[in-house]
């Protein structure tokens, strides 16, 4: 088992129409490596509940691989999210409260884990593209 320094997350989620059919996706990766990238269609839902779902299944996932790390990153293109995350918007939609608590219980083992420095931290969409296309082809798969 490999020790990184850091470990960087990309996350998406996203629905055709909202809610419409909607997926995730995640891209692990280090130095530019990927390490692992997951893709899941996950039904009907929102923007904003795909966007929450898929960070939740990229910290399941983190747990479940064993990766070990002093430093771990996630960059999302949802805004809300982070700023939500980060405390700088309260959360009040029911249903994603319920999902923002488990992230932030998985969280708390990551820590626990002992992984040191976690960042969650918003890019444009743009440089978010690898787990955009993981969540499109998820849809596209699913639909067709």
């Amino acid at each position: 088992m490999s020790i990184f320094k850091q470990i960087i997350i990309n996350t998406d989620g996203g629905a055709r129409g909202n809610p419409g059919p909607a997926a995730i996706g995640i891209v692990f990766t280090n130095e530019n490596n990927i390490l692992h990238e997951y893709g899941e269609y996950i039904g009907e839902s929102t923007n904003n509940m795909a966007e929450y779902l898929a960070l939740k299944k990229a910290l399941e996932i983190f747990l479940q691989k064993e990766f070990k790390t002093i430093e771990l990153v996630f960059l999302l293109d949802s805004e809300l999210v982070v700023r939500q995350l980060n405390g700088q918007y309260k959360v009040k939609n029911v249903e994603l409260k319920v999902i923002f608590n488990q992230i932030v219980n998985l969280l708390q083992k990551i820590k626990q884990a002992g992984v040191q420095t976690i960042v969650i931290k918003h890019i444009l969409r743009n440089l978010n593209k690898r787990a955009d296309q993981l969540v499109n082809q998820a849809i596209d798969d699913q639909l067709n």
